[in-house]
């Protein structure tokens, strides 16, 4: 399996620890894991901590959290950062428009200029969208990178992900859409081509139901893609194995 989302420097802030809970995913059978930072500090950080995890690849860019504590230099230190090796993916980046991160126009200015990073570098994008799908989608058909993008922790609905999916796009599922109540995400999961599907867990964040209650980490993968290949009515292997191969040709990672 292959986790594309996780936020390794917020399930634990020790080093040792970091490396100790992307171990325990691979003994799950989590072979690779995008490790996301949400600000460029955190991001070189969590970087030198899992130098030596050569399973573990990493996505840089600024959260549009993070738009009203913009580093000086911030576009170059984008750029320093995706020459790292094991770099796959510019993000998270994108709009939120459910806190008040700064306002709109200077979230939208954010996503379009690492949009354009992105495609300057020749990288895809982790697309972050939390009330704001309307806005996100329209500037996606104007600035999507031309190596395409995921939308995670998807959150919309079957007519959305319609949309969304004549361009070049990923849909992403985190542990949510094992939620009884998640009905707007089990019918795009189970109606969407599973060609263009990715799984991550989102970790520390939306644990899966099996989990309730504790801190979600790369290692409890699996109960998402047992959800989706039920939800499906497709064969556990066939769906788990499309999944990886899923990512493995997103982020362009040979095995």
């Amino acid at each position: 399996m292959f986790d594309t989302h996780a936020h390794i420097g917020l399930v634990t802030e020790d080093p040792i620890e970091q490396l100790i809970v992307v171990q325990e995913a691979r003994k799950e059978y989590v072979d690779y894991i995008i490790s996301i930072c949400n600000n460029l500090q955190d991001f070189f950080q969590v970087y030198e901590n899992l130098k030596t995890a050569s399973h573990v690849f990493h996505a840089v860019g600024v959260s549009p959290s993070e738009v009203a504590n913009l580093p000086r230099g911030w576009e170059e230190k984008i750029e320093e950062g995706a020459g790292f090796p094991r770099i796959a993916a510019i993000g998270e980046i994108g709009l939120d428009y459910y806190r008040k991160f700064g306002n709109k126009n200077s979230q939208i200015e954010l996503f379009i200029r690492q949009l354009e990073i992105a495609e300057r570098l020749g990288l895809p994008v982790v697309i972050h969208n939390r009330e704001a799908g309307r806005d996100v989608l329209e500037i996606l058909k104007e600035k999507l990178p031309s190596r395409g993008g995921v939308l995670h922790c998807y959150s919309e609905g079957w007519a959305y992900a319609e949309e969304a999916l004549k361009l070049n796009l990923f849909i992403s599922f985190a542990g949510n859409v094992t939620y009884r109540n998640a009905r707007n995400l089990h019918e795009t999961a189970k109606n969407m081509p599973l060609d263009r599907m990715l799984v991550e867990t989102e970790s520390p964040f939306m644990v899966p139901s099996a989990y309730r209650g504790k801190r979600n980490k790369p290692a409890y993968l699996r109960e998402t893609v047992e959800f989706i290949a039920e939800l499906r009515g497709e064969e556990l292997d066939y769906v788990a194995d499309t999944l990886f191969q899923n990512a493995l040709r997103f982020f362009q990672i040979t095995p």
